[in-house]
C-alpha cells in the first residue's frame, strides 16, 4: 500500500520522495525489515528513482542498516531529547549509548563508502580501464541525519546546540532537526503542560546554520542565560552584544569577521572579496548585493560610508509583535 501511494504521488508531482518513520511493531528488527522492504520494492521492482530517507530503528541489527543504506538516499536515527538524563525519564524505553552506537555504524559505513567511491575513481581513470569499471554499491549517499524535541525538558539552548555540534563532528551527521515540543493529551505528568515557543525552534535552526557555515560556536551564540534570544535573530544579537567588533572596514576585514556582520550571506561576502580585489568599495557596492545588506550598513566601512550611532540603535529596538488580521 506504501508502495503504491508513493508512486501514484510522485507520477502526479505531488511528492519528490518518500520520507519513511515507524514505530516498532514486535521487535526492532521486524520493524526495520519492513521498512526495508518498502523501500526495496520501490527500487528493485518499480524502479522508483525519487527521493527515500528512511528512520533507522534503534536496536536493529547492523546488516538491516546495511540494507536500509542500499536503498536510501539517507538515513537517520533519532536522538529524540538534549541529554541522556531526560531520556532516562521521559523515554526510558530508548537507550541513548545504543542510538549513538548506530549512528557511529552508520557513520564509518559512509566512510568506507566514500573511500571505495574515491579508489574507484583512480582505478577508472587508469589507461584501458575505461567508464565500466566496476562500481561500488552505494550507501545512504545523502548521509545520515537526526531530530530532536526541544522544551519537553529543562535543558537550554547552549546545551542542545553543544550536542548538536558534537554530532556534526563525531558522527559527520549532515543536519540536525529541531522541533518544539508540542503536548499531547492523557501525557506523562513529568512533561510540561504547555508547548516550546516555535520561535525557540526557529532559533535553533538559525543559531545551527551560523555554527556550520558562518563559523560561531555554540557558547557564544547564546546568552549568558543559556538560551538564544527571541527578539533578535543569533547573528544580530552576538553583533549588537559585541559592539567592540564593529565597525569593519569592507575594504580590510578578513572573511571570517565579515561573515560575523548582520545582513551579510556567504554568497555576498565571498562577492564582496572579489570585488575588493579590484578597486576601493563603496556604499553603492554594498547595496547592490540586495536588500538585505541595508541590515549591514551600521556595522561596516566603506570608501563613502560610515555607520552612525543610531542605526546601530534602531536595530536593537525590538520588531514589533505581528497582529492577526481582522477577517470580519
Amino acid at each position: 500500500e506504501i508502495v503504491q501511494l508513493t508512486l501514484s504521488f510522485y507520477r502526479r508531482n505531488v511528492i519528490e520522495g518518500l520520507f519513511l518513520s515507524s514505530g516498532i511493531i514486535r521487535t526492532p528488527d521486524y520493524t526495520m525489515e519492513q521498512v526495508i522492504e518498502v523501500a526495496r520494492r520501490l527500487r528493485e521492482q518499480e524502479h522508483f528513482r525519487g527521493y527515500i530517507h528512511l528512520k533507522t530503528i534503534p536496536d536493529a541489527s547492523p546488516e538491516l542498516v546495511e540494507q536500509a543504506g542500499r536503498y536510501a538516499d539517507r538515513l537517520s536515527i533519532n536522538i529524540e531529547l538534549p541529554s541522556d538524563e531526560s531520556l532516562k525519564v521521559l523515554a526510558p524505553e530508548k537507550n541513548a549509548a545504543g542510538i549513538e552506537r548506530t549512528m557511529s555504524r552508520i557513520h564509518l559505513r559512509l566512510r568506507a563508502a566514500k573511500e571505495a567511491r574515491r579508489e574507484a575513481g583512480v582505478v577508472r581513470s587508469l589507461p584501458g580501464a575505461g567508464a565500466k569499471a566496476a562500481r561500488p554499491p552505494t550507501f545512504a549517499p545523502a548521509g545520515q541525519s537526526t531530530q530532536l524535541i526541544v522544551g519537553a525538558d529543562a535543558s537550554d539552548d547552549r546545551d542542545v546546540l553543544k550536542l548538536s555540534s558534537r554530532l556534526y563532528t563525531s558522527q559527520g551527521l549532515k543536519r540536525v532537526y529541531y522541533s518544539a515540543y508540542s503536548p499531547i493529551p492523557h501525557a506523562s505528568r513529568q512533561l510540561p503542560p504547555q508547548a516550546a515557543p516555535l520561535l525557540r525552534e526557529h532559533r535553533l535552526y538559525q543559531a545551527d546554520w551560523l555554527m556550520r557555515f558562518y563559523g560561531f560556536k555554540a557558547d557564544e551564540i547564546v546568552t549568558e542565560a543559556g538560551f538564544l534570544s527571541l527578539q533578535h535573530d543569533p547573528k544580530l544579537a552576538w553583533a549588537l552584544a559585541h559592539p567592540e567588533a564593529y565597525p569593519l572596514d569592507v575594504n580590510f576585514a578578513p572573511r571570517e569577521l565579515l561573515l560575523r556582520v548582520p545582513g551579510l550571506g556567504v554568497g555576498s561576502v565571498d562577492k564582496l572579496l572579489v570585488a575588493r580585489l579590484h578597486r576601493r568599495l563603496r556604499r553603492a557596492d554594498l547595496l547592490a548585493l540586495g536588500h538585505a545588506v541595508k541590515k549591514a550598513l551600521p556595522f561596516l566601512i566603506a570608501l563613502d560610508h560610515r555607520p552612525r550611532a543610531v542605526d546601530v540603535h534602531a536595530l536593537a529596538r525590538p520588531a514589533s509583535a505581528p497582529q492577526q488580521v481582522a477577517l470580519f
